[in-house]
């Protein structure tokens, strides 16, 4: 799929739209009524909804353009066959049953795309492609800056909702606008808070979605045999954040800023820092 034919989708067109929606209300009607835009707690309140609503749009068009990430054609597993099966047996057991390729560690097939993604956390409908290696730093920012953006329409819209006079406004309309509103912004903060608190937690043990399944399912194995299970990749919060959001903390949060990753076909591990 080329990169411009992923917008061409009624999902992406969706939060597109509920992008401009919410950033409209929240400028022109919310702010605008509460103190009045020309004020200078209104141009206050304006440029910084405008900053995070623009860093949420960039990095959701990030999201959407970027490759999350192939696997080399040249790429080649190590391979250390054991006294049971030959070398070649071992590098078998390593293709993907669907596109015969080697997969190198943490890549998993994506059905939709229909190949394999580097490190591939899911596929998201809302972006219309993968959240893999390359494209992960800039679906964490999207979710983390929709989240403030979220939090402070909602901040505003509860102010404008106490200072508003509804004795002279009895138009129903209105107040049905205003409850549909609400609701709607509620349930979004509240769905993107959680999204943002579950990524935060993946980094943190630098896990993606995938594996976190997986490892759920290895440690009750683990535990059934009195042994017990530990994510091969989680070498340390603070190496873990690194390792997807880069060692220059200024640039944690943009979505660009992705030259400390490497090839995507090998990770440290558990074993590599003991």
């Amino acid at each position: 799929m080329s990169k411009a034919k992923r917008f061409i989708s009624l999902p992406v067109l969706a939060v597109f739209l509920l992008m401009l929606f919410v950033y409209y209300t929240t400028i022109f009607i919310f702010i605008d009524y509460w103190v009045g835009l020309q004020t200078s707690p209104g141009t206050l309140n304006a440029s910084v909804f405008t900053v995070l609503a623009s860093l949420s749009l960039f990095s959701f068009f990030v999201c959407v353009l970027s490759d999350p990430g192939h696997v080399p054609a040249s790429y080649l597993p190590d391979v250390e066959a054991s006294a049971h099966e030959s070398a070649k047996d071992h590098a078998e057991r390593k293709k993907c049953d669907k596109c015969f390729a080697y997969k190198p560690p943490r890549t998993h097939h994506c059905r939709v795309c229909r190949r394999c993604v580097l490190k591939m956390d899911h596929h998201c409908l809302w972006i219309n492609n993968c959240v893999g290696y390359w494209n992960y730093k800039a679906f964490f920012a999207f979710a983390l800056y929709a989240t403030l953006a979220s939090i402070h329409s909602v901040v505003l819209f509860i102010s404008c909702v106490f200072q508003k006079d509804w004795g002279s406004n009895k138009g129903s309309s209105l107040k049905i606008f205003y409850v549909f509103y609400g609701m709607m912004m509620m349930a979004l903060t509240i769905t993107l808070l959680t999204l943002s608190g579950w990524h935060v937690y993946l980094i943190l043990h630098n896990m993606t979605t995938i594996e976190y399944y997986e490892g759920k399912r290895a440690k009750w194995l683990a535990m059934k045999s009195g042994q017990s299970y530990r994510h091969p990749f989680n070498i340390g919060a603070y190496k873990n954040i690194t390792l997807v959001l880069g060692p220059n903390m200024l640039k944690w949060l943009c979505p660009t800023a992705v030259s400390h990753l490497k090839d995507g076909v090998s990770f440290p591990t558990v074993r590599d820092n003991s």
